[in-house]
């Protein structure tokens, strides 16, 4: 007689699969399988499952065979598709050429195959070969990625390192530009939704240093310009509110005011070693993310009536990032220490 040897552990993960499952045919094997392991005889499972009790043996001998995956093993084929001789060709030429739109992709395919498909059945077949629209980015042109790579390894990661410590204090310094103009991004509506454009150009600067442990962030706040004056008012704030003794680094790019004589005598006389990133790589300095959090998340599809009110909220964005829980645990999910690199995006 067929018995069903099957573990505690795969009943009780049957027991959540039958149910969960994506795949609708799985279901129903995992909960003949779940109720067969209750007690209950094939005949039983057959009428509670509208399953032909032949249909529920193969699927216990499948179990005794090879388990919970086997179980999971489709063997239907569907129709062969008429592309299916020219699918590597095809994902040749559309990691070369990516297309800009499905019917731009479907003359591809006729060129290549002589195979005439509706934009439908393009669109599954670009799908099939785990393509889907997205939307381009750009990088530096002149990044050298081995130098960004050496300097990660060899400065960043020491330095963070020593920082979560507790031995020194890691700083990431930038400056960002807000701009009173609409901000719009994806969002889920109805409709087509429009942010009305404020008349005239305003803009707030906000000169930034960012603990690279707790997140604190420690900025200078202006609308006229941001100079080497701003940079050196910044690093004064950094020595007098952190512990004496404990060496402070601070991280930032080659803006001119930054990387001019003024800024590293202050530094020198401050007892604060500037750590410059290499040339083009925003992607190493973390605050550039805070930047992009403001952008996207408090400032993207709003209007504002007046500059004033502008200057409010991103004023009051800093004020949060420093003081309220919630906006802390959002951005320290986005500001962690791993570092991208331009080296991925373009083998990817």
């Amino acid at each position: 007689m067929l018995t069903l040897n099957i573990s505690e552990a795969d009943i009780e993960h049957v027991k959540y699969e039958r149910i969960q499952y994506p795949l609708a045919r799985i279901r129903v094997r995992f909960d003949a399988l779940y109720l067969t392991s209750q007690g209950y005889t094939r005949h039983q499972v057959s009428e509670l499952t509208g399953l032909h009790r032949n249909t529920i043996t193969k699927y216990i001998k499948t179990y005794n065979e090879g388990g919970l995956e086997q179980l999971k093993v489709l063997h239907w084929q569907g129709p062969k598709s008429c592309l299916s001789g020219h699918e590597q060709s095809l994902e040749d030429y559309f990691r070369a050429h990516p297309p800009h739109t499905v019917k731009q992709a479907r003359a591809a395919i006729i060129q290549i195959s002589g195979e005439t498909l509706s934009v439908a059945e393009v669109r599954r077949f670009l799908h099939k070969l785990g393509m889907k629209p997205r939307k381009a980015g750009h990088i530096p042109a002149k990044a050298d990625v081995d130098k960004q790579a050496v300097f990660v390894k060899e400065q960043l990661k020491p330095l963070l390192k020593k920082a979560k410590a507790k031995k020194c204090y890691v700083f990431f310094m930038d400056a960002a530009h807000f701009n009173l103009m609409p901000l719009v991004s994806m969002i889920w509506s109805f409709t087509r939704i429009f942010i009305k454009a404020a008349a005239g150009r305003n803009r707030i600067n906000v000169l930034g240093a960012m603990d690279a442990v707790t997140l604190q962030v420690y900025a200078l706040i202006n609308t006229t310009y941001i100079n080497a004056q701003s940079v050196t008012t910044v690093l004064e704030m950094l020595s007098q509110r952190c512990k004496k003794g404990r060496p402070i680094y601070v991280v930032l790019d080659n803006a001119r005011y930054q990387h001019c004589d003024f800024v590293k005598a202050c530094a020198k006389n401050l007892g604060i070693t500037l750590v410059f990133l290499p040339p083009y790589s925003p992607n190493l300095n973390l605050i550039e993310r805070l930047w992009k959090y403001i952008k996207k998340d408090i400032l993207a599809n709003r209007y504002f009536e007046s500059a004033d009110l502008f200057h409010e909220v991103v004023v009051d964005a800093i004020h949060l990032i420093n003081h309220c829980p919630k906006t802390k645990a959002e951005i320290k999910s986005l500001i962690t220490h791993n570092f991208q690199s331009f080296a991925q995006k373009l083998t990817q």
